[in-house]
């Protein structure tokens, strides 16, 4: 049995600034499968019309038909002749313990890769103006500053520093309660959903630091992105900044 959502119904959205937020069209790509991952929109339901939901999201069309033809190549959505955009019903990541996982490693036939992860440091200190930017908080603001390395088969292959805002996430564990999946814990402890993520990649000389983490003779060249991840609603929640080898391994970046 199909259905006409009341785009009526939904809050208004907000635009993002050209200089922090997140692409237009992701967002609205995650408005409307979380929408559906919720039960909001069941199977079945027919979306307005691309000129009603880019007025109801304050967007252009053309990021509206983007963000239906995203969600339309996922299985989300299926386009009917004289019906309109239905909602499929068979989201083929339909859990959503699954739908924020953060893939990264893989090997160079493209197979994904299960790192371990080892925390090397976890701190509770305030922001400097860099980070109080990039985070769109306060300087002087506390975070929570994880310094981490993963492993895939025993061999080192990536260290990073995640910087969350510690005011999002009260009573954040402890170094030793940290799951290992740190995307999956904000979302289902936090309601926190990793929805874009926006990089900066750069190949530099390892230093000394890359040596000893990465078990690298120098000289030797790593992978460095800097990079802002973004919930639901663009709004910065994590900062962070990896640095690892491509000689066995490469970077492939996967939100889903």
């Amino acid at each position: 049995m199909q259905k006409n959502y009341d785009a009526d119904d939904r809050p208004q959205f907000s635009r993002l600034s050209e200089g922090e937020g997140a692409p237009l069209y992701e967002v609205v790509k995650r408005h409307i499968s979380e929408s559906i991952l919720q039960g909001e929109l069941p199977a079945g339901t027919i979306l307005p019309s691309e000129n009603s939901l880019a007025s109801k999201f304050g967007v252009s069309v053309g990021t509206v038909r983007k963000a239906l033809a995203a969600l339309t190549t996922e299985g989300m959505l299926m386009r009917r002749r004289k019906t309109g955009t239905v909602v499929t019903g068979w989201a083929p990541l339909h859990n959503l313990s699954h739908f924020f996982q953060y893939f990264r490693l893989h090997d160079k036939s493209g197979g994904l890769l299960h790192s371990e992860t080892t925390l090397l440091d976890y701190q509770l200190i305030q922001a400097n103006e860099r980070e109080a930017e990039k985070l769109q908080i306060a300087a002087g603001d506390d975070v929570i500053r994880l310094k981490r390395t993963r492993r895939v088969k025993g061999i080192a292959a990536m260290h990073e520093t995640l910087i969350l805002p510690a005011a999002r996430l009260p009573d954040f564990p402890p170094a030793e309660h940290l799951p290992p999946l740190l995307y999956r814990f904000l979302f289902e402890h936090y309601d926190v959903r990793v929805a874009a993520v926006r990089e900066q990649i750069t190949a530099q000389l390892a230093n000394e630091e890359d040596a000893t983490l990465l078990e690298l003779a120098l000289p030797h060249a790593v992978m460095v992105i800097d990079e802002v991840s973004f919930d639901q609603s663009a709004i910065p929640v994590i900062l962070a900044h990896h640095r690892f080898s491509t000689e066995h391994f490469m970077y492939v970046n996967e939100v889903r």
